[in-house]
This record gives structure tokens, sequence and C-alpha cells, in this order.
């Protein structure tokens, strides 16, 4: 019986198969000389070749059992050898390729053998023809289903990679804090496909520069992940400090390059590490900032390419946010710099009250705004106790801040009333925004009223008649704690926000028993929501006097212990405005707080920010608390004068002897001819009553006063001058003088200290 041309194929298969490891070296050699690119990744390699070969195996085997090409077994492992490919990344173009590589070498071989196994040309050419349909449907059909397999696996991995980077997306960056940020991103990264994580920085990148460096390059290990020693794998580094980046190692290369790159580690025996890594560079605006690396251990599978490509997706969605938050770190760092500069750096040297006071930036992204408090001593023992709040937040508001801070000493040194105070910073404010609207660096959007605007209250407290003069500005009015521990809030006639121009401002002036207490904030500390202790980034100084270390005593007299408003007060015929709910809720907080004792008013500051601030508040909060004090009837000295020069001689003799019951005998010649030419000059050029008040306070104060309008200016005498030389003699004797004008009338004072080292006096 004469061959058939299956069985002449049969046979050829069989014979081949007998030289399988041959047949499939061949494969090989001309696949890796074909498709380098298999052959790069020893799994990928490893996996195309055992597919081949079993798919070799396969086909010989159903040419030899004349099996249907649509009935030869597929192995077993061929659907998910592909899905490997695929998650390797492999192109598909490249396994197609493959497939006919090995159908082609395969068929030449089972060609060649046929013409030896049969004399019969057309036996053979049958033969050779059956083989090609075969071999054709056997690699369609494997191709088909190598497609069918790598298709769905890449259709997954996208999926699946999709929602890793949208859920980074929400999950990194939730804030504007570098340390937080790069620890969501270790967090998030072992949460999914990572066993260790760390994240490092470059350290100047964090000291503001954009430049990396000379090398070795110097890193701050930002962030790990997980904290714990897992698997006996735990780096050297912790979290803030510093490391340097080895010359040559994965991460220089990485932080020179810009470029990721996944290694693969042998694991040596007794020291547990990372066999698998990949190492990607943080980069952001064409900046690198540093690198996270990615470590697997333990039984997991090696990092493939679209394990690379997915941490570089979601490293480059961190990049981003964390670069954010370095501009905004910086910035903010800027302007709370200036801030701080702007600030008092400590209480100035008086003895009307006792103060603390707080300021804290804001903790979310507005940072710091434009809040301020001063303490400014004025003449006759007074103090200014000002608190105002600028809008907008960042450098611009502190900058203005600065600017009308130094408006209001430059007024208040003058000894302007409160609501006069007020009208002169209205029309500052008002100047600030032309500056602003004509800035041609202001943006066409920008709202330069709405981000020049600000509010302030001033108050000025007089130890002497024990009296608090009150106006503000749009803001919220100050809370007063008497002696007996009752807590008010003070009503004051509420004035328009600073920048409106052309409306008027009224003072309130309440009496204030000794050892009461004010409280004058801004709108973030009454206005927070959740309470909660703040501790960050507060300045603070401490009180002036460090006697007051115990809760005030009731008071046990029946006079005067709670805040009354005199007649003037009542000429404001304008309603309040009813406080919003946050400021009512807020302010009642306040009182309720400042109702308890405490020890100290540092440590009453502590107990109000405990109470009413959260951990983070969203606006910037300035508090200041003064604890009044009083001038009483021993260190305070007043002559009603005539206006008549005899009276000068008379007063020069009071004087003489008060200092005397003061024990100031050293200032007394001073004294004399100091009240000596403000007595003369009032009689000359004021109008009765005439006044004349000592102060023996830190140092003594010389005050007289008249019902004349007229400021005395100081000038130099020409050499027949018959006066003139009054004001000069002041000046040179005493270490500050000036005048303030009253509602009617005026005050020249004069300081003297005994310390002071009184100049020879010339005269031309």
């Amino acid at each position: 019986m004469e061959p058939t041309a299956a069985g002449l194929i049969s046979r050829a298969a069989h014979e081949l198969g007998l030289r399988t490891d041959e047949l499939t070296a061949e494969v090989e050699q001309r696949l890796r000389h074909e498709l380098p690119a298999l052959w790069e990744d020893p799994d990928v390699a490893r996996t195309a070749a055992e597919n081949v070969v079993e798919h070799v195996v396969a086909a010989l085997a159903g040419l030899e059992h004349a099996i249907e090409p649509d009935l030869i077994e597929l192995p077993s492992a061929d659907v998910e050898r592909a899905r490997v490919l695929a998650r390797h990344g492999t192109p598909l173009s490249a396994m197609l390729r493959a497939f006919r590589l090995a159908e082609e070498i395969v068929l030449d071989r089972l060609f060649a053998q046929l013409p030896r196994l049969s004399q019969d040309a057309e036996q053979v050419s049958a033969a050779a023809r059956q083989l090609n349909v075969v071999s054709t449907k056997y690699v369609d059909r494997v191709s088909e289903q190598g497609v069918r397999a790598f298709q769905a696996e890449r259709d997954r991995r996208l999926r699946w990679r999709s929602a890793m980077v949208n859920e980074a997306s929400m999950c990194i960056g939730t804030t504007l804090d570098i340390a937080r940020t790069t620890q969501e991103l270790a967090d998030f990264a072992t949460e999914q496909f990572a066993d260790l994580v760390t994240v490092d920085l470059l350290d100047t990148v964090l000291r503001g520069q954009d430049a990396a460096g000379h090398s070795p390059l110097t890193l701050r290990r930002m962030a790990q992940g997980p904290d714990a020693d897992g698997g006996g794998l735990q780096p050297p580094v912790r979290p803030q400090q510093l490391h340097v980046c080895p010359e040559g190692s994965p991460c220089a290369e990485a932080l020179s390059s810009g470029r990721p790159s996944r290694q693969q580690h042998g694991r040596a025996p007794g020291v547990p590490r990372a066999h698998s890594t990949l190492v990607v560079p943080l980069r952001a605006r064409g900046t690198t900032l540093g690198v996270a690396e990615f470590h697997r251990y333990g039984t997991a599978a090696p990092y493939d390419d679209e394990d690379l490509l997915l941490a570089q997706e979601i490293v480059v969605r961190a990049a981003v946010a964390v670069d954010n938050a370095r501009h905004y770190t910086h910035a903010r760092a800027t302007a709370l710099t200036l801030q701080r500069s702007l600030l008092p750096r400590e209480a100035p040297r008086q003895s009307a009250v006792d103060v603390a006071y707080r300021y804290l930036p804001a903790g979310s992204e507005s940072g710091v705004g434009g809040d301020w408090y001063d303490v400014i001593p004025l003449s006759g023992a007074r103090v200014a106790l000002v608190v105002g709040d600028v809008v907008g937040h960042g450098i611009r508001a502190a900058a203005t801040m600065g600017r009308l801070r130094t408006a209001v000493r430059t007024l208040a040194d003058i000894d302007l009333p409160p609501d006069e105070l007020l009208t002169h910073l209205d029309d500052v404010v008002l100047r600030l925004a032309n500056e602003a609207s004509a800035d041609p660096d202001t943006g066409p959007g920008a709202d330069v009223g709405r981000d020049n605007g600000a509010t302030c209250l001033y108050t000025v407290y007089d130890p002497v008649a024990r009296r608090c003069t009150l106006a503000r500005a749009g803001h919220v009015p100050p809370v007063v704690v008497v002696r007996d521990g009752t807590a008010d809030v003070l009503e004051l006639p509420p004035g328009p926000p600073l920048g409106r121009g052309g409306l008027p401002f009224e003072t309130m002036e309440v009496d204030l028993p000794e050892g009461s207490l004010i409280a004058l904030c801004t709108d973030g500390l009454i206005e927070a929501r959740t309470p909660a202790r703040a501790t960050g980034d507060s300045l603070s100084a401490p009180a002036t006097a460090t006697e007051d270390t115990t809760p005030t005593a009731p008071a046990t007299a029946t006079e005067d212990t709670t805040p009354t408003a005199p007649a003037t007060a009542t000429e404001d015929t304008t309603p309040t405005a009813p406080h919003t709910p946050d400021i009512a809720v807020g302010l009642a907080t306040l009182r309720e707080v400042l109702a308890r004792p405490a020890p100290s008013l540092e440590a009453a500051c502590d107990s109000v920010l405990e109470a009413l601030l959260p951990s983070r508040p969203d606006d910037d909060v300035a508090l200041l608390l003064a604890r009044t004090r009083s001038l009483g009837a021993d260190r305070v000295a007043t002559w009603e004068l005539e206006a008549d020069p005899a009276v000068v001689a008379r007063a020069r003799s009071d004087v003489s002897r008060k200092l005397t019951d003061w024990g100031l005998e050293e200032l007394a010649f001073v004294a004399e001819l100091v009240v000596s030419e403000l007595v003369t000059n009032a009689i000359r050029y004021g109008r009765p009553p005439i006044r004349l008040r000592l102060i023996h306070d830190r140092s003594l104060l010389c005050e007289v006063s008249d019902a004349g309008s007229t400021t005395p200016h100081l000038r130099r005498a020409r050499v027949f001058d018959e006066g003139g030389r009054g004001l000069l003699l002041v000046a040179q004797l005493a270490g500050q003088w000036g005048t303030r004008h009253a509602r009617r009338g005026k005050t020249v004072w004069a300081e003297l200290s005994e310390t002071a080292e009184f100049p020879a006096l010339a005269f031309e």
C-alpha cells in the first residue's frame, strides 16, 4: 500500500520530534537574532522561549497523529504566558512575529525531511501543500487565542492602572504640606503595589533652590512606608535624616537623567533584601525635586514594565503636589518672616497695663494674613492698644499690615483721639488702594479695593483717670472683664471698615476699675468652628509685669465695678449692626473663657486659643490681653493756676516740695526750669483755665494744660530776640516733649528721667 500525503507528514513529524532540542535551539537562536527585544528582560525571554518550545512540541504531535488543526490541544499555559507578556509590556506584534518565525523554521525542517522519506514528487508536493494548510490554521488559531488573552490582560491592566492613578490623584496632595504629601505617596504605594517605599527630596530644593547641586547629591528622607520593619527589610536612613546619594547608583542616575529604571536583584543567603526595585525621579515644571524608590521582597512578583509605568504616572502627580507645597511653603515662610519682622518683638515698658499677646498664621492654604496688634506708650502715662486686620493673605497683606501699623504709630505719636486717628488711617488705606490700582503689576481682574481693605480697633487707656477711650472701624468689639469676674462685650459704635472713605467714626469712653481685663482680637479667633489646641507658629511675648500671677480677687467694695459709658457715648444714634451667628457664638465663648480665673495673662491667652481655635485655623489670629493698672493720688499732683505771671514762682515752689515728698530731689532744679517755661508759655500764649500736673511714673511727667488751641513750635531765637528760647530749653532738658490736643484746649508735656544726662545749654 502506497503511503499517503498524511502518512508522509506523520513520518516527517515523528522523525523531527526526535530532535526537538535541536529544533527548539534553532528556533531560539533565530528569535534572538530577529527579535532581540524579547530577550532584554530575563522574565520575558524565559516566557517566550517556553511558549515557543511547547507550541513546537504540540504542533509536531498533532502532525504525527494526523489531528485536525482545530483539534490539536494547545499548551495549558499558553493563555497565562500571553498575559505575562502583556503585563511586561511586550508588543503584540513581537509575540505574533515570534509565532511566524517558529512556524517558518519548523516548516523548513519538515520540507527538508519529505524528499528523503518519499521518491514520489507528486506525493511530496501534496504533503507540502497540506503542511502549509495545517500549519497556517494552527498558527492562526494560536495567534487568535494569544491576541484575545493579550488584549484582555492589557485592557484589565489599563483599567487597573487608570483606577490607581485616579485614586492616587485623590489621596496624594490633599494639603500643601511637603512632609504630608510625600508620606501620602508612600502610604498609597505600600497599600497598592509595593512592600516598602522611600521618598527622598534634594536638600537644595527644600532650601529654595531649583538646581540639584554638585555631586555627591545630598538628599533628605521625607517619607517612608511602612514604618515598621517588614520582611527583614529596613533602610538605614530614617525620615528627616540627610544622606548622600552615591555616584553611579540607580538613585543618582535617576536624578541626573530624569529617567526611571527597574532594578532586579539577586538574593544573598541570610541577607533579606528587596529583589525588585523601581527608581522614579520626582520632576515637576522642569525641576528635579528628588526620587522615590519602590521595593518588593519576599514572595511578591518582580516589578514589570506595567508597574514601572504606573509608578511613573503616580509619581508625576505626586511631584506636582510636592512642587506646589514647596512653593507654598517658601512663600508662606517669606510672608511669615515679613510678618514677624513687622509685629512687635516685645512689649514696650509702660505702667498703664500688663499685656500678653499672640499671633497665629492661618494653618490652611491661605497662610499668613494681615492681622496685627500693637502696644504704644503715650504721653501722660497712657497707653494705646491696637488690633487690626488687613483683608487678604500672603506677602501683599503682610506688607500692607506693616504700612498701616507704621501709620498708626505715627498718628499715635501726635496724640490724636481714637476717632480722628481712624479717620486719618482711613485716608491712608484709600491712598494704598489708589497706588495698587495704578500698579502696572496688578492684574486686570484684581479687586484692589477689596485687597486693601482693613478693620481696626484703637483703644487708649489712662491709668490716672482709669478711663478707656475706644473707637473701631468695622472691627470685632472688645471684651472687658472686671474684678468680680463679670465679662461683657463693649458694644462700640460700629464704624465703617477702613477704605470706605467719607464716613465718620465715633468714640466711646468707659471707666474701668484697676485690675480689669481688656481682650482685643481679630475675627479669625472667634469665627473658628472646631475648637482644639493650636500651638504652631505662635508669636507671643511675656507680660511686661510678672507680679500678676494669681487670679484677681473679686471686688469687695461697692464702688463702680462695671463698665459705664459717659454721656458723650449717648450721642451715637446709629444702631449697632448685629453680630453674625459665628461671631456671636465666638464672643460668647470668649466671654466664658475670660471669666474663669487664670494664674497669668499668658495662661489666659493659652486658654482662649485652646477653647476657640482648631489645630489649623482657616484665618490668621491676633489676640491682645491687657490688665489695667492705676496711678493713685499719691503718684499724681495737680494745681489750678491763674493766668498771672506771679504764679510762676509759686508753681516752682510747689513742684520742688512735691518732688521732695517723692524723693526726687535730684530732678528739682531741672523740673523747676521746665515747669517755669511751660507755665509762662501757657500764661502768655494760651487761655485760662491753666492747670499744672506732675505724674510720678517710671519717669517724671510734667504737663501744663490750657484752653487755647495754638500749638507751640520749637524755633531758634536770634541774638537780640527777647523770647523764643523757652521751648528750646525744654527740648534740651527733657527726654521727650510734645503737645496733645483735647476736645477743648491742649496740653504741653515733658518727660524727665533721673538717669538722663542733660547737655550743656548753649544759646546764640
